[in-house]
């Protein structure tokens, strides 16, 4: 089905407004031009897959990553030791060294977590964190929002796939889903599902799923004390006034499985 849809940056803007300049993010500005008809619903998963690939190897690319031998990336190895997979989706981890307080997991298991969030984070709490980014892949809350966006960016650009496969993205195109990616935003009932999903999960892997309760409770107090918000509480809290109640969930169903919480260890 054809569709023709009159929009040029406004999707693109809002969601880069919502990226700090400190961030020092290599998101280049979406150039719009007049939008063209696409068939948007003969995208695939195999086609979709290839989209993913594209945007995290340009977010790659374009970011500081650390390499191995960095300090960062040895305490993020060692945290995610065994962690591999979930529910058959392979799993990698990078670090961006930035400045903005963030993570993000992708459709494809890419996990990535900023510097910044490692600095503030003890191992439990950042573990939290991510478990509750894998729940949004486990739920495929990841992958149909980077689905909606594909699909949007390719109604305002023309993006088009032929003989099965992933037509090439633009340089401005990448940047525009990276953005996405990071700062996608999801609704209060699929938060809820990746608390649950990300708890079970941490608790399949044996981990202790107190560091989502304690990330949360951090997250909140920080924002209290210093009256503004990362990324990452904007991200998840800024529209869901029940996250005190979140928080209290995931506390009950700590106590109920017995798991006892950790002492408050100093960030690293």
């Amino acid at each position: 089905m054809k569709k023709t849809a009159i929009k040029f940056l406004l999707s693109f803007m809002c969601v880069a407004a919502a990226v700090p300049a400190s961030a020092q993010f290599n998101l280049k500005k979406a150039i719009g031009g007049a939008t063209k008809a696409v068939q948007a619903a003969t995208l695939t998963d195999a086609q979709m897959a290839e989209y993913v690939k594209e945007s995290v190897d340009w977010m790659d690319k374009n970011n500081p990553v650390t390499p191995d031998d960095n300090p960062y990336t040895i305490r993020l190895k060692k945290l995610t030791e065994g962690i591999t997979e979930a529910d058959g989706i392979p799993l990698n981890f990078k670090v961006y060294d930035v400045i903005d307080v963030n993570a993000f997991a992708c459709p494809d298991g890419s996990v990535r977590v900023f510097s910044s969030l490692m600095d503030i984070m003890s191992d439990d709490e950042l573990l939290g964190i991510i478990g509750h980014e894998i729940g949004h892949v486990m739920k495929h809350h990841s992958k149909n929002a980077f689905r909606t966006q594909l699909l949007t960016d390719a109604l305002k650009d023309g993006i088009a796939s032929t003989g099965g496969k992933a037509a090439a993205l633009t340089e401005s195109q990448l940047g525009t889903l990276g953005s996405g990616l990071i700062n996608a935003k999801f609704s209060q009932k699929q938060e809820n599902e990746a608390d649950n999903c990300g708890y079970d999960f941490l608790v399949s892997k044996g981990k202790n799923p107190w560091g989502m309760v304690m990330a949360f409770e951090k997250f909140l107090k920080m924002e209290g004390e210093n009256g503004g918000k990362s990324s990452y509480v904007t991200k998840m809290f800024s529209s869901h006034p029940e996250t005190q109640a979140r928080i209290d969930k995931m506390t009950k169903r700590c106590q109920a499985d017995g798991f006892q919480r950790p002492a408050a260890e100093k960030s690293k």
